[in-house]
Order: structure tokens, then C-alpha cells, then sequence
């Protein structure tokens, strides 16, 4: 069957193409999401939450800046973590470890601008500092991404990601 566009031409672009929504790239290797329930490089950071190693009810919000490499680690109402003594924390560690597991070593390397000798460890190589960061917009990104988990199984479009026209260009 040819694909057509509405007014009955046949159309180049595949059906996904047409769509607002796409299919979610699989992560390198599958990944446990209890840790690092979410990890995404977005803003110009490699951002996540983490969740605490001795509250179940404590999750942390954590981020490297691309670049600088400066990083931030709170909770989610942004106090401060604990385990930074002028380095890195654990959750900043776990963080990249799970960035390393969803997308790749060449792609995180290269998203945050930092050489990484072969056999090394990512979260060796970066030389930031502490850097107050707000945690409020990341973790209102790993909520909206809790609620989407929760939205039945369609094909049809779905009205809040459905940013623009499935039929070509507006004029």
C-alpha cells in the first residue's frame, strides 16, 4: 500500500516522519531504574534524579554542566547533599554511570566536552566545581516522565505532544 498525504499524493516521508510523536532511541545497555530512575542530557547538563542510598523516600536531583563540568546535588526542595566535600558525590557518580549505560561513553563524553582516555573512568576525567543549580525544573521533568509511564498504549496522537501539524508544513 502507498503511503499518501491527505490530499491523495503519494508522500516521501515515512509515517513516523508525519507524527509528534517518535519512538523513545533504546538505551546502549538496559539499564535497573532503581538507582538513577532518570538521566537525560538536556539545558546544557547532564541532569537526573538519583535516589538516596539511606531514605527510601529521598531522591536527589544531580547535574554536571557541559563544558565547565560544575556540578549540583540536592534534594528535590534543594538541600544541599551531604556527600559534597569539594567533590563529587556518590550521586553525581551514580549519575554518570547510568548516562554511560543509556546513552553511551562517546556520546556523554562528547555532550559534556571532556576527553576521555581509553580504560578510564567518565566521572574522573571532569574537573568542575560546586555550583548551586535548581533542582525544581528537573524534577518537574522526571514527574511529567512518571506520568507519561502511566498513559494507555495508542496510535492515536496524543493532544499534549501533539505540537504540530502530521500533515506537512503550516503556511
Amino acid at each position: 500500500m502507498t503511503d499518501r498525504s491527505p490530499n491523495g499524493s503519494p508522500n516521501a516521508a515515512p509515517i513516523w516522519a508525519r507524527h509528534s510523536r517518535l519512538r523513545v532511541v533504546p538505551p546502549v545497555q538496559p539499564r535497573k531504574l532503581a538507582k538513577v530512575p532518570f538521566v537525560e542530557l538536556a539545558d546544557g547538563r547532564l541532569q537526573g534524579v538519583v535516589s538516596s542510598g539511606s531514605d527510601i523516600g529521598r531522591v536527589y536531583v544531580s547535574s554536571i554542566a557541559a563544558g565547565t563540568h560544575n556540578y549540583n546535588c540536592s534534594t528535590n526542595n534543594n538541600r544541599p547533599c551531604g556527600g559534597l566535600y569539594g567533590a563529587p558525590c556518590k550521586h553525581l557518580r551514580a549519575l554518570v554511570a547510568e548516562a554511560v549505560v543509556q546513552y553511551g561513553i562517546d556520546r556523554v563524553s562528547r555532550y559534556l566536552r571532556v576527553d576521555v582516555p581509553e580504560g578510564a573512568d567518565l566521572a574522573d576525567c571532569l574537573g568542575g566545581v560546586h555550583e548551586p543549580a535548581p533542582a525544581a525544573v528537573v524534577f518537574s521533568r522526571f514527574l511529567r516522565h512518571l506520568a507519561y509511564l502511566e498513559v494507555p498504549d495508542t496510535t492515536l496522537p496524543i493532544p499534549e505532544l501533539h505540537w504540530f501539524p502530521a500533515t506537512g508544513t503550516v503556511g
